[in-house]
């Protein structure tokens, strides 16, 4: 091999390693960067949080829980946003957008609606907040950002000690009771189950999904009572599902 051929390969590597490195360094400044915008938003809805609504004092007392976040400027900030969602000593701590009209616009979008490999978190588009089953998608980020914390659930000391979901709306707070840890394909039948068309039917869906967990729990749901589940990638394959189911307190 000539002295320029092995000069050629050289130099060949060396812009490949140098592209490769300012890659990495993008991506970190990327991920970097999500967090810092994520964060200023936490800042905002845990800066002041709303003492005196203006409701009775009836009203108030019915309120169950008490809520723990200012969404309003969000809210004014942006009309897709429609809550938050929150699972304490987690990550999981982020707005939650709805767009009904425009399916996974937060897939790859950030609150502000420009790209982001992130996304927010979102409620499913053929969904609403009044269904018995509500489902919210997060990306499991490498970074350990967004649901990313939601695979740690596949361990049953994990979920001991974090059994509850905070999701709250312009309605108020709500806290959920997780009751299953479910590895499933994105197509499943739950993902299609939105409202129970009577008690019997709902202790159907339930019993079956609980006999797919990874590991039983003395949660049941009550019939009435809303489910929240929690979806994000897990697995070897595109299609690979793990969700977290939490009913209603």
């Amino acid at each position: 091999m000539s002295k320029k051929i092995v000069i050629a390969i050289l130099l060949l590597l060396a812009a490949v390693l140098a592209f490769s490195c300012f890659m990495i360094v993008k991506e970190v400044s990327r991920g970097e960067k999500e967090k810092d915008d994520f964060e200023k938003l936490e800042n905002v809805i845990y800066e002041e949080i709303i003492s005196d609504t203006g409701q009775s004092e009836e009203a108030e007392t019915e309120k169950n829980p008490p809520s723990k976040r200012n969404l309003e400027p969000l809210f004014e900030q942006n009309p897709d946003c429609i809550g938050w969602i929150f699972i304490e000593g987690t990550r999981v701590d982020y707005p939650v957008m709805y767009t009904p009209n425009e399916l996974h616009k937060y897939l790859r979008k950030n609150f502000e609606g420009e790209y982001a490999m992130s996304g927010v978190p979102f409620l499913e588009e053929t969904r609403n907040l009044a269904d018995d089953n509500i489902v919210i998608y997060g990306h499991n980020m490498k970074n350990g950002t967004m649901f990313s914390d939601l695979t740690e659930y596949v361990d049953k000391e994990f979920f001991e000690q974090h059994r509850t979901i905070e999701f709250e709306t312009a309605e108020g707070l709500k806290i959920y009771d997780v009751f299953a840890v479910v590895c499933l394909k994105e197509n499943d039948v739950w993902y299609y189950f939105d409202s129970a068309m009577n008690e019997e039917h709902f202790s159907e869906l339930v019993d079956e999904i609980k006999s797919r967990a990874l590991y039983e729990t003395e949660v049941y749901p009550e019939y009435g009572k809303q489910l929240l589940t929690l979806s994000t990638c897990y697995g070897k394959n595109d299609d690979d599902r793990l969700i977290v189911i939490g009913t209603e307190q």
